[in-house]
């Protein structure tokens, strides 16, 4: 008997609230938000493209320049 993907999800990752408490607890303490506020044309006309031309997504690719700065900064 073949089951759905919908099936599947409930009886795999069913809701659990200590999952959540759990999940939301790890955040808070080890998570540090950055906003980032940058004009629309920016990001449509330089940053999105860089980010698809290397393959990551937007958040990947502005992590990563941020790891690359701070490497090169620091030798």
């Amino acid at each position: 008997m073949e089951i759905s993907v919908f099936q599947w999800y409930d009886v795999y990752m069913s809701y659990n609230p200590k999952k959540k408490e759990y999940n939301q607890r790890y955040v808070k303490e080890n998570i540090k938000r950055i906003p980032l506020d940058i004009q629309k044309s920016y990001y449509d006309e330089i940053l999105k493209p860089a980010a698809d031309a290397s393959g990551m997504p937007v958040n990947t690719f502005i992590k990563e320049a941020i790891k690359a700065f701070v490497a090169r900064d620091s030798e």
